[in-house]
């Protein structure tokens, strides 16, 4: 006996062949739910199926209130690559922008006293941005760093400035290392928004702390989290025999 093929792969499976197929091209939106039921003949419970496993099979994404879209290889970053987000959007060729969600000197908690190897009571620069390139948000970003090393950091414009830049310009420290962690996550309604995704969409989470060289010691310089898009960026890592 023949087991019959459930209705909503049918409509993955032609869905996937025409992106294959480049019927639909890199970032242009598809076909709305309505116009899909109509063409297959399908309910839209059937048709937000497909549409549900497809964009966690990496095929398409969504951007809440405008549409699914197809995704691309556009938003790419070497893991073991150290460089900033504005430079590694430059790279793609990309019009890298960042909008400051907030920014002020805060008591550092028991975690950031440890990572960033400071004392109780020590104050850090406490920054959270949005990260977009050519206007589609990409991540947000907490950034941590110890006053004790950057004073004066808060005077800066940082939905224009680079923070490694401000560093290596302003108080002579070279970016050496970082060590990062990476973990899948379910986005909850703040990071969400900001994103402008639906929440308890995967996101990627990095937590990381980078290191230092300053007046020729090195040490613990900045901490790090960052909830980035997976459905608009892929990370890769080059491997050589």
């Amino acid at each position: 006996m023949l087991e019959m093929v459930p209705k909503y792969y049918t409509v993955e499976q032609k869905l996937v062949e025409e992106i294959d197929g480049e019927v639909f091209q890199e970032n242009q939106m598809i076909p709305s739910e309505r116009e899909l039921m109509e063409r297959f003949g399908v309910s839209r419970i059937t048709v937000r199926k497909a549409l549900d496993d497809l964009v966690n099979e990496g095929y398409l994404y969504r951007i809440q209130g405008k549409g699914t879209f197809v995704k691309g290889d556009e938003f790419n970053q070497d893991l073991f690559q150290l460089t900033s987000c504005t430079e590694e959007i430059k790279k793609m060729g990309m019009i890298p922008t960042k909008r400051v969600l907030d920014a002020r000197i805060i008591e550092a908690d028991k975690v950031r006293q440890r990572s960033l190897r400071i004392q109780e009571g020590e104050k850090v620069f406490f920054l959270r941005r949005v990260y977009y390139a050519d206007g589609q948000p990409l991540n947000l970003t907490t950034t941590y760093l110890p006053i004790c090393l950057f004073p004066g950091i808060e005077k800066y414009d940082f939905s224009v400035e680079s923070i490694y830049d401000v560093l290596e310009r302003r108080y002579d420290a070279k970016i050496t290392t970082a060590t990062r962690t990476l973990e899948a996550v379910l986005v909850k309604s703040e990071v969400a928004e900001e994103l402008d995704m639906e929440e308890n969409a995967p996101v990627l989470l990095f937590r990381g702390i980078t290191q230092g060289k300053i007046s020729g010691a090195e040490r613990p310089i900045e901490a790090f989290k960052s909830y980035y898009r997976s459905d608009k960026f892929k990370f890769f890592i080059n491997q050589a025999k």
